[in-house]
């Protein structure tokens, strides 16, 4: 009602001109001392004002028509909404929408090829990650079943790169799938710590080839999330702190605590490294970016903390980073509490 009252006020100056050419009339009727002149300026007046309402309530009847009519064109530019389009135009707007309706149907088709282009990379880029994942499992099976039979150093390194080539893979996994339309997420209450000990299971060899000191601080604490998604998530950011550690200028040192409070739990992962520089530091969970030239920075892809930011989105988590040049670096997801 509102919105037809508004569009009535836009032909207020049209009923101002009507009432106008009323008042000179009734003023003709007046010098011509006409005897009905009280009839006929009440009746004017009334008849002026009800040709007014008739005329603009068609016009808006017409233009809401049309807006309808554009809308639909606009979602379905097919041969059935062209022509109701047509048919709510002016002759003279018909080229135009002929015009457009070709272009939005030409870029509907080429949306169309690129979605289906984007799916057939994504089944094979997970097709791929899959089918990489027979020769990590021999791997993993020879280094657990005839680890005895390969010399110490050797196998150290194999254990090493079966670790850098497993967080390969899980990137390319869940940088699908996070790019991906379906999210097979589970939401259930999970125990952080227990996540944490998988998280740096998973990464002991890397761990213990930089010779790293951890500590974890983390009481039975249950936070409701996906246990996929967040051990990926902490995986991350222990796999930053391994690259980015402090090179043998000091003990490496990885320190991970849960902080409680009633509205949240927090928690804190923080290492000794080279840390990050403050110009650098609002722009890490950019899609590549590397930060620094180092030695470290020529190894990263810039991918690790770009999945990360995403699914702690994905995750409704907060995911904040702290700092400072050569001292170390800080990161903090924050769950919120139901």
């Amino acid at each position: 009602m509102r919105n037809r009252l508004l569009y009535l006020s836009r032909y207020l100056p049209w009923l101002a001109l009507l009432l106008g050419l009323d008042a000179m009339s009734a003023l003709l009727l007046w010098l011509s001392d006409a005897e009905a002149f009280g009839v006929l300026v009440p009746a004017i007046l009334m008849g002026t004002v009800l040709l007014f309402l008739v005329v603009a309530l068609v016009l808006d009847h017409r233009v809401q028509k049309r807006r309808n009519a554009f809308r639909a064109f606009l979602h379905n530019p097919d041969l059935i909404n062209e022509e109701k389009m047509l048919r709510a135009v002016s002759r003279s707007e018909r080229d135009s929408v002929r015009l457009l309706a070709t272009v939005l149907r030409e870029k509907d088709v080429a949306c169309s090829r690129a979605r289906g282009a984007a799916e057939d990379y994504e089944e094979y880029v997970e097709a791929w990650a899959h089918e990489t994942k027979t020769p990590l499992s021999l791997l993993t099976m020879v280094l657990d079943n005839q680890g005895d039979e390969i010399p110490g150093p050797a196998a150290f390194k194999l254990e090493c790169v079966r670790s850098r080539f497993q967080e390969n893979i899980s990137q390319i996994l869940y940088y699908a799938r996070l790019k991906s339309g379906r999210k097979d997420y589970l939401f259930e209450y999970v125990d952080l710590k227990e996540c944490i000990d998988e998280v740096l299971e998973d990464y002991s060899m890397l761990l213990r080839e930089k010779d790293f000191t951890i500590t974890v601080q983390a009481p039975g604490c249950s936070v409701f999330t996906d246990r996929r998604g967040i051990e990926f998530l902490i995986g991350q950011i222990v796999s930053n702190a391994v690259k980015y550690s402090a090179g043998g200028r000091e003990q490496p040192e990885l320190k991970i605590r849960v902080r409680q409070s009633e509205t949240e739990d927090v928690l804190l992962i923080c290492d000794n490294g080279i840390g990050v520089k403050t110009c650098d530091l609002p722009y890490i969970f950019e899609k590549g970016f590397t930060g620094d030239s180092s030695h470290a920075g020529k190894k990263a892809t810039g991918m690790g903390l770009y999945l990360s930011k995403k699914m702690a989105d994905d995750l409704n988590l907060g995911l904040e980073a702290r700092s400072e040049w050569g001292k170390g670096f800080e990161m903090t997801i924050r769950f919120p509490r139901l």
